[in-house]
């Protein structure tokens, strides 16, 4: 068996996975911010999991930063989901607007990220 791993092969196929996270989660955010087209949160629980096996073979290359950028992304719409949540209860049009606020940022996110996997461009490090 060889052991040797080709780069190239490996960032193909990292890419390839990258692409279709995207893809699952541009579809979620796509249908968050236009009424009436809501998509399974299914696909993002798919996708969210897909980033979480494949991190570690992402390690040490500049796509670790993609898959880095992704499940932040879920984990703190996520959170900022539930922290609005009470809007809904108390004042339907602000959990309206506030979920709006954060579907589109979500969405940003999404697209920025496809973006830069395509030119092959690591994602900026967040701040400590």
């Amino acid at each position: 068996m060889n052991d040797v791993v080709n780069t190239s092969e490996r960032d193909s196929s990292l890419k390839t996975i990258g692409h279709i996270s995207y893809l699952l989660h541009a579809i979620v955010a796509v249908g968050a911010v236009l009424p009436g087209t809501q998509a399974s949160i299914t696909l993002l629980i798919v996708a969210f999991i897909l980033d979480l096996v494949k991190k570690d073979e992402a390690a040490g290359s500049w796509q670790e930063s993609h898959f880095r950028w992704r499940i932040r992304s879920v984990i703190w719409a996520a959170v900022l989901y539930v922290v609005t949540l009470p809007l809904w209860f108390l004042f339907v049009i602000p959990g309206w607007i506030a979920w709006g606020v954060i579907s589109i940022w979500f969405l940003y996110r999404v697209v920025r990220g496809w973006v830069n996997l395509n030119s092959n461009t690591p994602m900026p490090v967040p701040a400590p």
